[in-house]
């Protein structure tokens, strides 16, 4: 994603102020693990910088339209994103030392010395964390046939009775198929006798 920097003006010089930053990023895709997602239309992000005394906060809200592979079928898919952006620069680094039994170290950004923040990364954050690790053209897809490799959702190539077979052959509860139960022996246990009914 192209850096995006906005420089603080006298609009944010008191706790209290606020601004709100618009735009578009003309990106046309990126990359999340090792798989890539297009954007066709590229990104759209609305926030407010706000003074909140120690800092600046940023807030609002990243969308874009994404395209991929489905991961059944590997025909065309595409979901909308709407990630949540919230950023907190520090004018100063915190003074308050972090102690050895703390689990995790402070995580903060920071305002820069130019007077400037680097939304890069919290709009970054919030594309990926939007992005769905399964990717799916539709909730029902069918997906590919195991046997032939057609793709279900266009027609059946009639492999479904063997495809189900061969499930039924290789799961651990196909030894069940050949349990004889004795049947007598499966209604005796419940019945009560005569002679705990005569000492009741």
């Amino acid at each position: 994603m192209q850096q995006i920097i906005v420089t603080l003006d006298e609009r944010l010089s008191h706790p209290g102020d606020s601004v709100p930053v618009r735009g578009h990023l003309a990106e046309s895709g990126y990359e999340f693990g090792s798989r890539h997602f297009g954007l066709p239309t590229g990104i759209d992000y609305d926030l407010v910088l706000t003074n909140a005394g120690e800092g600046i906060l940023a807030t609002g809200l990243l969308k874009a339209h994404v395209t991929a592979v489905c991961d059944r079928c590997l025909d065309d898919a595409a979901f909308d994103v709407a990630g949540e952006v919230n950023e907190y620069f520090l004018f100063e680094p915190p003074t308050k030392d972090v102690s050895d039994d703390d689990e995790d170290e402070m995580e903060y950004a920071l305002v820069s010395a130019d007077r400037s923040i680097d939304l890069t990364e919290p709009l970054t954050a919030a594309l990926l964390t939007e992005t769905p690790f399964v990717v799916l053209c539709k909730p029902d897809c069918k997906g590919l046939c195991p046997i032939c490799g057609v793709n279900l959702n266009h027609e059946d190539c009639g492999h479904a009775a063997q495809v189900a077979r061969n499930r039924l052959a290789t799961s651990p509860f196909a030894v069940l198929a050949d349990l004889k139960v004795d049947k007598d022996a499966s209604t005796t246990g419940g019945e009560h006798s005569p002679q705990s009914e005569d000492h009741a």
